[in-house]
């Protein structure tokens, strides 16, 4: 799924909380998977210039999943765990994106070096 414009995060939020209704997740955990995906589909058009969001979905262990990853050939985090911090932010916003999006998934893996963009995979199971 393309992500590069403001109508392609609300799409991604959209068919986030579709798949996670059809996996079952409670509505707590639907809205923690769609918000941690909203923060890192706005951080792949914002910071990386657009770029894409993949899923999967399965069982695993007598549990259902779903998995997102989120990929742009951006500029990459020169320092990820600064990126890391809450409240530290190398832009307009919050600083809560990726440090938040961490706390609301059960899996969450960062891959990124300067000048060779940025994937982010996020997983959360019932």
């Amino acid at each position: 799924m393309p992500l590069r414009s403001e109508q392609d995060i609300v799409s991604a939020r959209q068919a986030v909380r579709k798949w996670c209704v059809e996996l079952g997740f409670s509505l707590v955990d639907q809205t923690k998977m769609v918000t941690a995906a909203s923060e890192l589909a706005r951080n792949t058009l914002i910071y990386g210039g657009g770029g894409e969001m993949q899923w999967s979905h399965g069982a695993q262990a007598a549990r259902r999943t779903l998995t997102l990853t989120f990929a742009d050939e951006g500029p990459g985090i020169p320092d990820l765990d600064l990126a890391l911090t809450d409240r530290w932010t190398s832009g307009n916003g919050l600083g809560l994106g990726l440090s938040g999006a961490k706390r609301l998934v059960q899996e969450f893996n960062i891959d990124t070096r300067p000048g060779a963009g940025t994937r982010v995979t996020i997983s959360r199971w019932k």
